[in-house]
């Protein structure tokens, strides 16, 4: 009894999960579907088809150009298209499917976007499509920052300055604003510039003063403190000389609670990067020019992780620094200001690292190998300007997704396409959910019934026999893989009673096979078979739960249709199959 009992709760959760699970190529947005009717059709054949649907009047050929293909659109949804695909019409068509509504890449409408050429250089447009950077948490542990005109729709979580010890912490250098723009400037609002996790929640920590100075102490404490406050990314464009314990010891807390930690490799270009960006489990990044060289300030060697845009501001050319919404420290006034350093390129990092942790990668190991392995590798790097390459938004979140292709994605596929919603179940769906649960759980109640008369031990062949005979392996008749006829999923799919009609593509039973002569036939077959003979008879009680249960959820019948006989026919039949089953577990079998 215990095993029945894990097998029907096992094949009921099974079926609530993955019931008509829409497979990877149905994800896009439409409003309306295409039906494709097959080339040799007469015109006169298709409106006749089209006269018999309820709906057919809102049918209506694509364009001017689309007779000769026969290629018509109708508004519908996901309902409607599974309503077609098993409709009589299916049997005209080449292809009933979504009228995708393709678009271009995001473009962000910000008037000062095209002067971000630093955006471009890591191929943000690419990783926007993906993820923006939403639920994902950045603190930045800098001069604080100040809620500049660009940054009024950034989402903002609690900060604190360590400086002057208070809540607030507002900047008075200009540098934390700046940084925190490349990061999650408000993006898309008709202002000044883009930011690359722009849907992300920035952190303001302050550690550095109004001359851009700070201690060890109080960067440990912000470390410390973004971690116990929901922290994902961490980023410090700060650095120097000088090894500390105790800013290692925060480090590591941090990074044992799940964040990543991106740091300035430093600007005194020495073949060296600074601390903290030397320690371990903290990126240290190196800055680039316009032109993707090494940026003549940057550190490079030692420590070097990753390269990002960091700017090259010429007498000859100011538009080489990185453009964002920040403060003029002597006025406290909002200005667009272009800036240099690795102090700009950390943000760069920690911006891409804070899309890849909104695609799911939650373990920091993860999020930098993704970083390190999706980077475009520099060739020659032989004084490791560039650690593992130039940094690439695009191919990390693309490498992220792909790796977060889980029980997370799964279940956001279910929710967007309906299937969590039990009203879905309940008025259908793609299958009658509840007859299909109640056929498998009322297999398992007639065996146990026969059980109480003739013992016999629970087996793998009769489970599998009660299951096929009942319900079949249901959750596939929903799986639509486009360009591929649909019947072979529709027959694996389908309990024995349901053949017939699977393959001749009806919703109405046969009457061959919704009856007690396959039953029959298998117990003929198999009743010899010590094991086998389980398989038959469990076939057989299984399709006599499915032809009770059709008797009062859908009596449809060929050739009877929903009416009275039908039911009779079914209801007889299952009665015929359990009375075979009950003969034949009275059998006895002699061995070979």
């Amino acid at each position: 009894m215990r095993r029945l009992l894990w097998i029907g709760l096992f094949f009921v959760g099974l079926a609530a999960a993955i019931a008509a699970f829409p497979g990877l190529a149905n994800q896009g947005e439409f409003d309306s579907l295409l039906v494709d009717f097959k080339d040799d059709l007469a015109p006169t054949q298709i409106e006749r088809q089209l006269l018999q649907l309820d709906r057919g009047g809102d049918f209506h050929l694509n364009s001017k150009f689309s007779g000769p293909e026969h290629l018509y659109v109708v508004e519908g949804d996901r309902q409607f298209l599974k309503v077609l695909r098993r409709s009589e019409l299916a049997k005209l068509t080449e292809h009933i499917e979504p009228n995708y509504t393709y678009s271009l890449q995001f473009v962000p409408n910000d008037p000062d976007y095209e002067k971000q050429w630093n955006l471009g250089r890591i191929f943000s447009e690419s990783a926007w499509d993906i993820a923006t950077g939403k639920g994902v948490t950045v603190a930045v542990i800098d001069t604080g920052v100040s809620r500049v005109p660009d940054l009024q729709k950034t989402k903002f979580a609690p900060g604190y300055d360590f400086v002057n010890d208070r809540g607030k912490a507002d900047d008075d250098f200009g540098h934390g604003t700046h940084v925190a723009g490349t990061i999650a400037q408000s993006t898309n609002n008709n202002l000044g510039v883009a930011g690359i996790a722009f849907e992300a929640s920035l952190m303001p920590l302050k550690v550095l003063d109004s001359s851009g100075a700070g201690t060890v102490a109080d960067i440990a404490e912000a470390i410390r403190f973004a971690a116990d406050n929901g922290a994902d990314v961490i980023n410090m464009s700060l650095g120097g000389a000088g090894d500390s314990q105790v800013l290692k010891d925060a480090i590591e807390y941090a990074y044992h609670r799940g964040v990543v930690l991106i740091a300035a490799a430093g600007n005194e270009g020495r073949n060296s990067a600074s601390y903290p960006a030397r320690y371990p489990h903290v990126v240290a990044v190196s800055a680039t020019g316009p032109t993707g060289e090494k940026a003549p300030y940057s550190n490079f060697g030692a420590g070097v992780d990753i390269a990002a845009p960091g700017g090259d501001i010429q007498p000859e050319n100011q538009s080489g620094g990185i453009l964002q919404n920040t403060i003029n420290p002597e006025t406290g006034a909002s200005v667009f200001a272009s800036f240099q350093g690795t102090s700009m390129a950390a943000p760069h990092v920690a911006g891409v690292a804070a899309l890849i942790k909104a695609t799911g990668v939650e373990d920091p190991d993860s999020v930098i190998h993704i970083l390190q392995a999706s980077a475009r590798s520099a060739k020659d790097d032989s004084l490791n300007y560039f650690g593992a390459g130039h940094l690439d938004a695009a191919a990390a979140v693309e490498m992220a997704d792909k790796e977060q292709f889980n029980f997370r994605g799964f279940f956001r596929w279910l929710r967007e396409n309906g299937y969590l919603n039990p009203k879905f179940w309940i008025d259908g769906g793609i299958i009658a959910f509840w007859p299909k649960v109640l056929m498998v759980i009322g297999s398992y109640l007639l065996a146990w019934l026969l059980r109480l008369y003739f013992p016999f031990a629970w087996s793998w062949p009769l489970s599998w026999g009660l299951i096929m005979g009942s319900s079949g392996l249901f959750f596939l008749q929903g799986v639509y893989i486009f360009d591929l006829p649909q019947w072979p999923l529709r027959v694996m799919g389908s309990s024995i009673p349901e053949l017939g009609s699977a393959i001749q593509g009806s919703s109405l039973l046969n009457p061959l096979f919704a009856s007690v002569l396959i039953p029959f036939g298998l117990i003929a077959l198999l009743l010899g078979q010590a094991r086998l003979r389980w398989f038959a008879i469990g076939s057989t009680v299984g399709v006599a739960a499915c032809l009770a249960i059709s008797a009062i959820a859908d009596p449809g019948v060929m050739w009877l249709g929903q009416s009275f006989p039908a039911r009779l026919f079914l209801a007889v039949n299952a009665l015929l199959c359990y009375g075979l089953a009950y003969l034949a577990t009275k059998a006895k079998v002699h061995p070979v």
